[in-house]
């Protein structure tokens, strides 16, 4: 305990910078999950249009829909 606390100037920064680390690396990975899956589910509803399980015109507004999801995802990303 005493040690701890001795050598606590030299490890705190270093133990704040690792999280600091820890944090960016959970987002980045939640960023790159949510791109992920929206191109997933532009596939998966191409796929349900090539097979008649949609009608173009859902396709088309779902398509929309997930196309701007991408573009504010990125938009998010470049700020």
């Amino acid at each position: 305990m005493v040690l701890r606390l001795l050598l606590l100037p030299i490890t705190g920064p270093l133990m704040g910078v690792a999280w600091l680390g820890e944090k960016i690396l959970e987002q980045a990975n939640a960023e790159i999950e949510e791109k992920e899956n929206l191109s997933k589910q532009l596939l998966a509803l191409q796929l349900a249009f090539d097979l008649g399980e949609i009608s173009e015109e859902e396709f088309e507004i779902r398509e929309q829909e997930l196309l701007q999801a991408m573009v504010k995802a990125q938009q998010q990303n470049d700020e």
